[in-house]
């Protein structure tokens, strides 16, 4: 019986007189605890595994972007996050920028406020060194197929590569985004991209040109403009899509104008790769041709007297 009383519920003085001192206390608590309850029970009923990874993504987001923050841009650390990604982030993007959907922003689908320089700076990096390969090799293909061409090294491709492109990567978004930001001060409605964020686009933007390049060394005209203009319509068209959401905010005249521009300079950057590094074969190249002495038919050939010789 004693073991039975112990288990009992027993009412203890100094408890209920406190309940009935201080009700508001404990009905604001019991509120909290339900109201949190109601929360964690709709947020995991309702959502599902992809809503929760989503969700720590964005937290994660937020605390790198609140880090960044409160490092200044001279320092080290604050661009060591923007090569903080892993494989599976790079390939989406890459994945991303080749297959580009209307209605798709490459920024708020595949970056989500997390832009890298990691998949840019090696993108433009590979893409130098395989423009320069490629235009050596197809030198090298040509002197196969004809003897009388004499090929020499030509090193100064890697360093002609890698400025352009880099130059590319970086001033073009550079002055779009300078070009935005003015237009943000005269219609407010506009959104706007970082600089960042422009560069993380046109990095991904150029991996398509990297199987081009290696293509074009097959020796047909036609078959090198084709992919040419396919891998240029679909890394233009990725950029199109992605200013799109922010420009068509602002006037029609300056939208198309912009659009146009961003269009126009991808295509001198591809025609300029493609007659540079792939240019037909210049003169001095070339063997010349053995001089032939021509003969009129009328005119005799008098043989040369011998030469008397000393004795």
């Amino acid at each position: 019986m004693a073991a039975a009383d112990e288990l009992a519920f027993h009412e203890f003085e100094e408890a209920t007189n406190l309940l009935a001192e201080t009700p508001d206390v404990a009905t604001s608590r019991s509120d909290q605890l339900t109201s949190k309850g109601h929360v964690a029970v709709a947020v995991g009923s309702g959502g599902s595994y992809g809503s929760e990874d989503e969700v720590e993504e964005s937290d994660k987001a937020v605390l790198l972007q609140e880090d960044k923050q409160q490092l200044g841009f001279w320092t080290f650390g604050y661009y060591q996050s923007f090569f903080d990604v892993d494989t599976s982030q790079v390939l989406d993007r890459i994945k991303g920028s080749l297959l580009p959907r209307p209605g798709y922003s490459f920024v708020r689908h595949y970056l989500q406020n997390r832009p890298d320089l990691y998949g840019p700076f090696w993108i433009c990096a590979t893409l130098a060194f395989v423009l320069a390969i490629t235009g050596n090799l197809t030198m090298v293909l040509a002197q196969r197929r004809d003897s009388s061409i004499h090929y020499s090294p030509q090193f100064h491709k890697v360093t002609v590569a890698g400025i352009t492109i880099y130059c590319y990567a970086w001033l073009v978004p550079l002055a779009l985004w300078a070009f935005l930001q003015w237009r943000k001060s005269v219609r407010e409605r506009m959104g706007l991209y970082t600089f960042l964020e422009m560069v993380c686009v046109y990095g991904y933007s150029l991996f398509i040109f990297i199987p081009t390049v290696v293509l074009w060394l097959i020796p047909v005209p036609w078959l090198q403009w084709f992919f040419g203009a396919l891998a240029l319509a679909l890394s233009a068209a990725g950029l199109v899509f992605t200013f799109w959401p922010i420009v068509r905010e602002d006037t029609r005249l300056v939208a198309s104008v912009l659009l146009s521009a961003v269009v126009l300079l991808h295509t001198l950057l591809a025609m300029g790769c493609k007659f540079y590094f792939f240019q037909p074969l210049p003169p001095e190249h070339m063997a010349p041709p053995p001089q032939a002495i021509s003969v009129s038919p009328n005119r005799l050939l008098t043989p040369t007297p011998p030469r008397p010789t000393a004795t």
